[in-house]
């Protein structure tokens, strides 16, 4: 055997060894890569959730019977006639 087949067959050797091996680490680290994909959507769920929630909490405290609530509780009181429109005129 010259020296040029010995290379060749040790390189086909050593290939056969490594490409398993990497074809695994990869497939390892795809499937860590794809955990982490899914636990973000799950936290991105709960937060549109928790987004949702608080956005229905302003709505009900800036409605206009809960304004009124408060007001009566600070002493003061809803009179239609004091409301002034302001218009814009081009």
């Amino acid at each position: 055997m010259s020296k040029f087949e010995k290379l060749l067959y040790s390189l086909a050797v050593f290939l056969l060894v490594v490409s398993p091996v990497s074809i695994v680490f990869s497939k390892a680290t795809l499937a860590e890569i794809n955990f982490e994909v899914e636990k973000q959507k799950k936290e991105i769920e709960k937060q549109k959730k928790t987004n949702e929630s608080l956005t229905m909490t302003i709505d009900e405290l800036a409605s206009l019977t809960k304004i009124q609530e408060v007001a009566e509780q600070q002493g003061l009181s809803y009179n239609n006639n004091n409301i002034k429109s302001v218009t814009e005129n081009n």
